[in-house]
């Protein structure tokens, strides 16, 4: 495929702002959850990425610039929680492994959650390594700064394993409750963390972690009972230390769960991305107000050939820029690491076909 790219009119930070205070773009912007892309794209390894905050921010620096994205690259990684409260994970090695994963939590049973304690946020896990590479960001005068902050439902799932939290809501559902109840401070901690050190003005918190609660894992009912009650709490202590807008990627099969996430405050406007499962036209319809970022199929980035690729972002493009609040372009999941940098370069040949607002 031939790529031929027109020359954008607005920097990085001139999208981010037109898009937070609804004003008009020159085209679609573009996020596309590289943190592991940015790395192999690099030639670093996946591990260099969580345990070296200067290769990883060096490498997304790059990578967005090269691309024309508007990432906001983060420290974090999925399974937060085990780690911080004091279990222990395994980070990734050999061509296949992707982020790190828990090898030992530390709740296996009743008793444990009784004896959870929220750690230090500053010295928990991988905490100290986010903070530092938040630092080199402010050290250059960035103007918006993504931060990654785990709700309660998430944090539970990775420090007592997802299948013993599922059991537990069908058989002990006190004690669900009660191991949110734990975490929720650190999540809350973890927030006003970043707010005291850095301020709020330019802070954009991904406050999510919905993966672990789609319709393939939970029901609805489920979801109302367990999920929403703790990420409202999060939200409005959020909103209370002044952040304005809030990220949440709302992963995988949740199109019943959605009438729930409306209940939620994101802010004015807030972010929403959506996994390939959800519709964009039926998000903006709950959301109508909220920036809707999604959502071409990961899988098809991947494995599909150039021409797919690009056929597949110029469909995702003709719903999104109807969304009467906003649209970014982005996968419906983080952009495989390994994806071919032809299927790249052929999502921006659509953005640039496609994405314009003139």
């Amino acid at each position: 495929m031939k790529i031929d790219l027109r020359k954008d009119r607005m920097t990085r930070d001139e999208r981010w702002k037109a898009l937070l205070n609804r004003q008009p773009l020159d085209r679609v912007p573009v996020f596309a959850f590289g943190g592991g892309f940015f790395t192999v794209h690099r030639k670093l390894t996946i591990d260099e990425y969580y345990n070296n905050p200067e290769k990883a921010l060096d490498a997304a620096t790059i990578t967005i610039a090269e691309f024309g994205w508007q990432d906001l690259p983060t420290m974090s990684y999925a399974s937060m929680g085990a780690w911080e409260f004091g279990g222990e994970i395994k980070w990734p090695s050999g061509k296949f492994a992707q982020a790190p994963i828990v090898i030992r939590k530390p709740v296996n049973s009743e008793e444990d959650v009784y004896k959870l304690r929220s750690p230090d946020v500053k010295t928990a896990g991988i905490v100290p390594l986010m903070m530092r590479f938040t630092q080199m960001q402010v050290q250059q005068n960035a103007s918006y700064i993504g931060v990654v902050t785990m709700g309660p439902w998430s944090l539970a799932s990775s420090i007592c394993g997802l299948e013993l939290l599922c059991r537990w809501v069908l058989k002990k559902p006190q004690l669900v409750h009660e191991i949110q109840q734990r975490v929720l401070p650190f999540s809350i901690e973890l927030l006003r963390y970043w707010a005291d050190s850095f301020g709020t003005e330019r802070i954009l918190p991904w406050v999510g972690g919905t993966a672990s609660a789609t319709n393939q894992l939970i029901s609805p009912q489920h979801f109302k009972q367990f999920f929403l009650p703790y990420m409202k709490q999060l939200y409005d202590e959020a909103h209370k230390m002044g952040f304005k807008h809030i990220f949440c990627h709302i992963c995988g099969e949740q199109n019943l769960n959605l009438p729930y996430f409306r209940e939620l405050d994101f802010g004015d406007p807030g972010i929403l991305s959506f996994g390939h499962e959800v519709d964009l036209e039926a998000a903006a319809e709950y959301f109508p107000t909220d920036i809707i970022m999604g959502n071409i199929e990961p899988a098809i980035i991947q494995t599909g050939t150039p021409d797919e690729v690009y056929e597949l972002t110029r469909a995702v493009i003709d719903k999104g820029r109807r969304c009467p609040g906003g649209f970014i372009l982005a996968p419906g999941c983080e952009l495989p690491p390994r994806s071919p940098v032809d299927n790249i370069w052929a999502i921006m040949q659509a953005v640039s076909d496609y994405g314009w607002y003139d």
